[in-house]
């Protein structure tokens, strides 16, 4: 969402952009708010410990519903699927205030993979007074679901947009400096679902590759969550060629990957971001709802299997024309300009709206 903010804050006379932030991870959101310079108008201050996701959407629901009543806006932007965003776009749809959905269309039709967010971002997109989709398929998806036509525009992604702002050529740090000449598996894994045997399956997996390929490194940032953190250390802390290392601010992430040989994630975004980089990237989920990047050669699932995921990363390393294929393809989320569309589909509409 940082760089959609950003270009609101440039079109003053046009919008009055007021930043609510939920608090929850409160280390990994300052981070965030720090790299792009946004200062929140409002703190819901949600996080609790040990907190459900039924205590996050009541807290998140109660405290938007009020700010809502105060402030009456124009309309609501919220992004992608996180519980965090299908409570807000609730409290706007109760107080019935236009709900702006970033990032809308995605889908893989389980609601259990990923879990909550495919419920989530169904959720918001019923709710939803404007589909803003990163691709043409996301249009499709909507479209198949009876959604408004004239309510869809294809933006392209603002997590593409964001990379303009955080890359750096000079970029170094005592983390790639360990890397030197070896390729570096940057690793990101933390979805609700792969909580347990199927991280110990993908753990065990880099832990073989490491072992098997000594030109090789893994950096991982860990999740704050205590059970990744456990499990982390028990299979990966001892290796000498592994580093466990604290979630990564915005800016320091990006610049990571785009020195990374490849990326083994269960993240979302960063199946947009990398193939920006020219970085393959393998999917440790057994479905995407990014598919595109399947179709376009950026993505490949690695399922979330031992032997799968390990056999995934060594057909990387082996094979360097699959490898040449997959680092070339064209990247089908976006061209770095979907927060400026938005901006103007927003201008145009509400104008129209609030002059009506």
């Amino acid at each position: 969402m940082a760089p959609l903010i950003k270009e609101l804050e440039r079109r003053p006379e046009q919008f009055e952009a007021s930043v609510v932030a939920t608090g929850q991870h409160r280390e990994m959101l300052a981070q965030v708010l720090d790299s792009f310079e946004i200062i929140p108008a409002h703190d819901l201050d949600i996080m609790r410990h040990g907190q459900t996701l039924a205590d996050i959407t009541t807290r998140v629901l109660n405290g938007m519903t009020e700010l809502l009543r105060l402030e009456r806006p124009s309309a609501v932007l919220v992004h992608g699927d996180t519980t965090t965003a299908m409570a807000a776009a609730m409290a706007a749809f109760y107080e019935e205030i236009p709900i702006g959905h970033v990032e809308a269309g995605l889908r893989t039709y389980n609601t259990r993979e990923p879990f909550p967010e495919e419920f989530n971002r169904q959720c918001i997109g019923s709710m939803a007074s404007y589909h803003f989709a990163p691709t043409a398929l996301a249009e499709k998806n909507l479209l198949d679901e009876h959604k408004d036509p004239d309510r869809i525009i294809v933006t392209g992604n603002t997590a593409i947009d964001a990379l303009a702002l955080t890359l750096h050529d000079a970029y170094s740090t005592p983390d790639l400096d360990w890397v030197c000449d070896d390729r570096l598996i940057l690793v990101t894994c933390h979805r609700r679902e792969n909580l347990g045997e199927n991280m110990r399956a993908i753990f065990t997996a880099l832990r073989r590759i490491v072992t098997d390929y000594p030109d090789t490194k893994v950096i991982y940032p860990v999740h704050l969550n205590p059970r990744i953190q456990q499990k982390a250390k028990d299979i990966l802390g001892d290796s000498d060629r592994v580093r466990l290392i604290d979630p990564l601010a915005v800016i320091d992430f990006h610049n990571y990957m785009n020195r990374a040989y490849l990326i083994l994630t269960d993240s979302g975004g960063v199946q947009e971001e990398a193939p920006s980089m020219g970085k393959p990237v393998l999917v440790a989920r057994n479905v995407t709802e990014r598919p595109e990047g399947v179709d376009a050669g950026t993505l490949k699932i690695a399922g979330v299997a031992e032997e799968g995921v390990y056999a995934s990363i060594a057909e990387l390393l082996d094979d360097s024309a699959l490898y040449e294929r997959m680092a070339g393809a064209k990247n089908p989320y976006g061209d770095g300009h979907a927060s400026e569309r938005i901006a103007d589909f927003l201008w145009k509409t509400l104008s129209i709206t609030c002059s009506g």
